[in-house]
């Protein structure tokens, strides 16, 4: 990415944490958009007077952008070079974001998150390629502590911000505030980063069709599956097809091809492939969790926005002291394997927390959970990202880093999706199991009814058995998608021991 790094012209520290600071604030233009934008919907949908099918689109056509173009950061880079292309996207996304903020239909709305999601594809890989440029082997995991803080962290305040935004201001507040924070990552990234070479490449057209053509269907069987009934619609049913058609063709097709618009043979490292399965995995754990936690607080136990905005606040804040900890102290001082390990087994247990709460939960019966799954977001996302590049040369940086986001979006799509799905077919089942035991002869319906001066078999007294039930069929199935999420961290445990251990963690300089 940049000559300053090149072997031999070490990049100086002072320089070095310029660029941290830089690509942090990069990163978080992307990732803070994949969950603040979600609190000001019901503002948006009611200032354009839209439904909800046209209310996804908001969120649809962003993600679809970035996880398309994604992929392609690595052709972009040799093609325009990598300083060209980050200040260009940089720029790119500030501008669609201040169009959002100005924007008057849904039309107008929905092409603007077409843009931004199209520039933000690229500022994660690029990001992160820069870090790894940046720093020598043994200094990887401070750099990584803090670019985690923006990629993990800052999704996880979203809310807590877009909440606060949405409320003292307005929801176009919400892409404002991406302004600033372009501004002042560009004018410090711009004077750090060399020019470079540029290649005449020889465009992929059909390998370029195949890959938008599977990961676009893919995204859109995950955004529309659960409101379309999944595969009872017919549009399903074509993308799933189209999607399993266009995967299939462009991996044999791709195998091997050496001008392939993506290299698969990167996936031929055993540390880069399983470091991608576990991304995706820990990505449905985080954002499935995360998806649900502002419907259940919210939706079923009452809580106001600006509340349920502030219980990210604690989870927060422990993923970032533990990231700081891991990139600093622990990556340096014990095998990174073991404390993905560990990593997974908080995960996973601060979801299941959250699976045994009951409707009378308070804040910090809320709040702690969280934190115990923020501490395992520190200690899985800083050796995660160490170890998945730690075979990969500097030429395939910036595509590998490219791969490994999309993979890392498409588990959080595929988390928001299941969750979703099961929170809606649970609701179902439990409400006719419970149902299914009472009738107006029932002994506790009646006693229960008695204080109301109702009866089971009066209209008013059926209706409230019917809310009391729908409200613990409600529960149950919060309880089930929660459960899910911590399952779906554990079941990553065996893809850990698919990881190399660094031929450099047994090395002194590691602890410097």
């Amino acid at each position: 990415m940049s000559d300053a790094s090149a072997p031999g012209n070490p990049t100086p520290d002072a320089v070095r944490w310029t660029i941290v600071l830089a690509v942090v604030l990069t990163a978080v233009l992307e990732v803070l958009d994949s969950t603040i934008v979600n609190v000001a919907l019901p503002q948006i949908q009611a200032a354009f007077g839209i439904t909800n099918d046209q209310t996804v689109w908001i969120l649809t056509s962003y993600i679809v952008a970035s996880v398309v173009v994604m992929p392609l950061t690595g052709f972009f880079v040799r093609m325009i070079g990598g300083r060209r292309l980050i200040i260009s996207a940089i720029v790119g996304f500030a501008a669609f974001s201040a169009l959002c903020g100005l924007s008057w239909s849904v039309e107008i709305m929905v092409a603007c998150r077409l843009g931004q999601g199209i520039f933000g594809a690229f500022l994660i890989p690029l990001s992160q390629s820069i870090l790894f440029e940046s720093f020598p082997k043994e200094k990887r995991g401070q750099a990584m502590a803090f670019f985690g803080l923006g990629v993990v962290v800052a999704p996880v305040l979203g809310p807590t911000l877009g909440a606060l935004l949405t409320e003292y201001f307005s929801w176009r507040a919400v892409f404002y505030v991406n302004l600033p924070i372009a501004a002042f990552a560009l004018a410090m990234m711009s004077g750090e980063l060399k020019s470079e070479d540029t290649k005449r490449i020889k465009v992929d057209w059909a390998g370029l069709a195949l890959m938008v053509g599977a990961i676009g269907c893919l995204q859109l069987m995950l955004d529309l599956g659960e409101s379309r009934d999944w595969f009872a619609s017919r549009l399903i049913q074509v993308a799933a097809i189209t999607m399993i058609a266009c995967a299939a063709t462009f991996v044999l097709r791709g195998w091997g091809k050496k001008d392939n618009i993506i290299d698969l043979s990167l996936f031929r490292d055993r540390s880069f492939a399983g470091a991608n399965m576990a991304i995706m995995g820990f990505g449905v754990a985080m954002f499935g969790s995360i998806a649900i936690l502002p419907l259940f607080v919210q939706g079923l136990l009452g809580y106001p926005v600006l509340d349920a905005g502030f219980l990210f606040i604690p989870r927060g804040i422990a993923g970032g002291i533990s990231m700081v900890l891991t990139g600093s102290v622990l990556v340096t001082r014990f095998d990174p394997r073991k404390i993905l390990f560990v990593g997974l087994i908080l995960t996973g247990s601060g979801n299941i927390l959250l699976g045994l709460l009951n409707l009378n939960a308070g804040f910090w019966d809320l709040a702690w959970p969280g934190i115990v799954s923020g501490l395992g977001m520190g200690l899985f996302f800083v050796p995660m990202s160490t170890l998945a590049f730690q075979n990969i040369g500097p030429d395939r940086q910036d595509e590998a880093s490219g791969i490994y986001g999309v993979t890392r979006s498409l588990g959080s799509s595929i988390g928001i999706a299941l969750v979703g799905w099961q929170v809606a077919s649970r609701m179902q089942y439990h409400y006719a199991t419970l149902a299914s035991g009472i009738t107006p002869f029932d002994a506790a319906a009646r006693s229960w009814l008695a204080p109301l001066n109702l009866d089971p078999s009066s209209a008013e007294g059926a209706a409230q058995i019917a809310g009391q039930v729908q409200q613990q069929a409600s529960l149950l199935a919060f309880q089930d998608a929660f459960l899910l999420t911590g399952i779906a961290a554990f079941l990553m445990l065996p893809v850990v021991l698919i990881l190399q251990r660094p031929a450099a963690n047994a090395a002194p300089a590691m602890a410097h």
